[in-house]
């Protein structure tokens, strides 16, 4: 009998420390149904041509950092202030706020949108454009030199395109029986990805997980699972013969990538929201005030780490073998993930009156935080030895987007809302 993702009672979680999820979180639920143009609606005006720079240095009132430099947790060494952006651009981003949305590879940076659109990552300038564009919810997944996206004709395929020139290389398709298959990961050799199964009526009560070849495009495998799970809010990763995912109903499981078969399941909290680190054969994940590392071959736990005075882990990353994790009372900490050993715990994030962040990426020494829609966020640049601040970058658009941030190890990318901005590391 085939083992199947353990289902449970489907309420929505809720944002920690409140009683309600962030607007970001609702627009990415709805990832799958809602029209562009009712998310749009919503938009705060703003003037497209203004780009504003945060100094946290800066006296300034509710501004970050606003009675000055070290005392603020700002490194004084960086002068607390933000780079000029190297250019700003104006997309056709249509994002949710996922971690998947803005990209960069093959010279290019590419932010979920219609049309989709590369921009050439040292200028800004465009390099290609797909006139269909990305779907709504699905993410822009890269592996191999290879751009894996949900087909914007819905017609039951996945594609590949070279990232540098936007040429198809790869294409694949599930099957007539079902619908709307959408890449959650990729390997060397396989891409996985979830569809709704279709009932003769044209409806879908169940979705499958399948993973097709990335040389050929023939499915390799698929596993049906169970009534009740969803197709939409996965998260998703791949280490050796392992794929690790998540979703709404508050799960993690494990499958075998050789064959589908599920190899172990545990239960999240309602404070997770899916979000998970994988660190060579371990999976991190944020449960609420604990932090817990668990074997990918059997499940069994191998360390944790509570946070103080009742906060809650938020989103983890492992960057260049460190774990960074913020929690709600502002404090950052660098863990070793093999061990759950504390390399260091910062304040500087609350000293500063900052955000906290909700993704990561590292150039050098310093590791690059991008924040929900707060205008006491952005990308907050932090020291990757001390978890000090170096600067905070803000367009003070006043857009409800959330930030992204991508990097090519040369540049640092920041997307929020229909703006891009290249900065200098």
């Amino acid at each position: 009998m085939t083992m199947r993702d353990v289902t449970s009672d489907g309420r929505t979680p809720e944002g920690p420390g409140s009683g309600f999820p962030s607007r970001r979180r609702v627009l990415r639920w709805a990832g799958g149904g809602l029209t562009l143009a009712a998310l749009t609606a919503g938009a705060v005006g703003c003037d497209e041509d203004a780009v504003d720079v945060e100094e946290p240095g800066k006296a300034g009132g509710d501004e970050p950092g606003g009675d000055g430099g070290k005392e603020a947790g700002v490194d004084a060494g960086g002068n607390g202030r933000a780079p000029e952006p190297l250019w700003t651009k104006p997309t056709s981003a249509e994002t949710y706020g996922d971690n998947d949305e803005l990209v960069a590879a093959g010279g290019v940076v590419i932010a979920s949108g219609s049309p989709l659109a590369a921009l050439d990552a040292a200028t800004g300038e465009q390099k290609w454009s797909l006139p269909g564009g990305a779907v709504p919810g699905a993410p822009l997944l890269l592996g191999e030199d290879t751009l894996y996206l949900a087909s914007s004709e819905y017609d039951g395929s996945v594609i590949g395109y070279d990232p540098a020139s936007g040429k198809e290389t790869w294409r694949s398709r599930l099957g007539k029986e079902y619908r709307q298959p959408r890449p959650i990961a990729v390997d060397g050799e396989q891409v996985y990805v979830i569809a709704e199964i279709l009932e003769d009526d044209g409806s879908s009560k169940t979705n499958v997980i399948a993973a097709l070849n990335s040389t050929t495009g023939r499915v390799a495998w698929k596993e049906q699972r169970d009534v009740g799970t969803e197709q939409n809010g996965i998260h998703a990763a791949v280490r050796g013969r392992h794929l690790v995912y998540t979703d709404f109903k508050k799960n993690l499981t494990v499958r075998d990538t050789a064959g589908g078969g599920q190899v172990w399941t545990h239960k999240t909290t309602k404070t997770n929201y899916g979000f998970f680190t994988v660190h060579q054969d371990l999976v991190v994940v944020p449960q609420g005030n604990v932090l817990q590392a668990f074997n990918l071959t059997d499940g069994k736990e191998k360390w944790t780490l509570e946070a103080s005075d009742g906060a809650l882990f938020r989103e983890p990353a492992v960057l260049d073998d460190v774990l960074y994790v913020a929690d709600s009372a502002r404090v950052m900490r660098a863990v070793d993930p093999r061990t759950g050993k504390q390399l260091w715990k910062s304040e500087a994030l609350a000293d500063a009156g900052l955000q906290v962040p909700r993704q990561y990426v590292k150039a050098g020494d310093t590791f690059y935080g991008a924040t929900d829609l707060d205008k006491q966020g952005g990308i907050i640049a932090m020291d990757a030895r001390t978890g000090a601040v170096r600067w905070t970058f803000n367009d003070k658009t006043g857009d409800y987007h959330a930030w992204l941030v991508a990097t090519d190890g040369k540049r640092v990318f920041a997307l929020h809302g229909k703006k891009l901005h290249a900065l200098p590391v």
